[in-house]
């Protein structure tokens, strides 16, 4: 398999087997902190119980993270609040800094000289 620039391979642990994943290198933190994840799950499952079914195991695993998804997203729904991303909010921060530096500007510049106006108290 070749990969595009864009693209990366990692190498994921889960119940002792390294299974190769192909990525985007932004994706790639997430991917390893879900198979983390997944993987505490699969192995607390076989700890604890009597049955040493992998499978099993992650079957059981993905069936509890599934209803840990659906959990949070009524909570979202029930919330009122609408869901945004921490990409939209990164984004209108930086907006918002833009904003503010051209106000601090535009007072800069029409402050009389020797009395400039500060934006902050």
């Amino acid at each position: 398999m070749s990969l595009n620039e864009s693209q990366t391979r990692i190498d994921i642990e889960l119940a002792g087997q390294k299974i190769p994943f192909v990525t985007s290198a932004e994706n790639a933190h997430k991917l390893k902190e879900a198979a983390t994840a997944v993987n505490e799950q699969i192995m607390q499952i076989t700890a604890t119980s009597g049955n040493r079914s992998i499978e099993r195991a992650a079957l059981m695993t993905a069936i509890k993270l599934a209803g840990e998804v659906i959990d949070l997203k009524k909570q979202v729904a029930n919330s009122g609040a609408p869901a945004v991303s921490y990409e939209l909010v990164e984004t209108l921060a930086n907006k918002l800094s833009v904003i503010e530096q051209s106000v601090d500007n535009a007072l800069f510049t029409l402050s009389l000289p020797g009395t400039p106006r500060s934006i902050v108290p």
